[in-house]
């Protein structure tokens, strides 16, 4: 999570030290899990545009340096840059595949509370968190997709595809009530992917069924809620324009 004034380091250069960790952490993969030209292009790619795209999101939003819950997400970052290299290389080194993805899973949850003790929380934290988590989601769907099919696609392309929507629906981007079953829904997206993936239980697709059942509910629940704000919200304009 981005946050303002909590680092001595210009975050242009602690971000080179992050870019070049992800650099390292190939290199080792390299070496150890036999990444070829696929996995490396795959996993440069996606360092480049972590780099250019938050470097990006902090100078719009004149955020100058990075706090401690940013760290702890941009460290997840440079594990789900692995494991899309392990993914484009479709290599079979599932163990480390499993590892990196299930510390990532694991870290999720460690970031927001240390943004909230800390008091650092931030409207671009909480993005790049959130877009940190969904790229691991269609990185672990496409891995899955390889031994189950390309349904499971749309696993991870589902939150794509809901942002791609809000662009000609404007509505879509209206404000959502806190929810409990939402957040459950999400982190369980993950958890029954990586499972999947481990092939440590038989007929691991049905775990994908049930991740993309679930996913399913709950975005069309969210949809049918923002679709009703705009109802009441139309109808509100309405009865004012009745009135005058």
């Amino acid at each position: 999570m981005v946050t303002l004034q909590h680092s001595p380091a210009p975050a242009v250069e602690e971000q080179g030290a992050w870019a070049g960790l992800q650099v390292l952490l190939l290199g080792v993969l390299g070496a150890t899990a036999g990444l070829g030209t696929a996995g490396w292009l795959a996993g440069l790619a996606y360092g480049l545009a972590t780099w250019v795209l938050l470097s990006y999101a902090m100078d719009r939003s004149g955020t100058r340096s990075l706090g401690p819950a940013d760290r702890v997400t941009l460290a997840r970052g440079v594990l789900v840059g692995a494991v899309t290299a392990l993914v484009a290389q479709r290599s079979d080194a599932t163990t480390v595949l499993v590892t990196f993805t299930a510390v990532a899973l694991a870290l999720d949850f460690v970031d927001g509370q240390v943004a909230r003790r800390t008091g650092t929380a931030s409207a671009l934290g909480a993005r790049f968190d959130m877009e940190v988590d969904a790229f691991l989601i269609l990185v672990l769907s496409v891995h899955v997709a390889f031994a189950h099919g390309p349904w499971v696609l749309a696993i991870g392309a589902m939150r794509y595809v809901f942002v791609a929507a809000s662009w000609v629906l404007p509505w879509l981007t209206g404000e959502l009530k806190p929810s409990y079953a939402r957040k459950t829904v999400a982190a369980l997206q993950g958890i029954l992917l990586v499972v999947a993936a481990s092939g440590l239980l038989p007929h691991a697709g049905y775990l994908a069924g049930l991740a993309l059942a679930l996913l399913v509910w709950s975005f069309g629940r969210d949809v049918v809620s923002l679709w009703r704000s705009r109802m009441v919200s139309n109808s509100s304009v309405v009865e004012g324009c009745s009135r005058v």
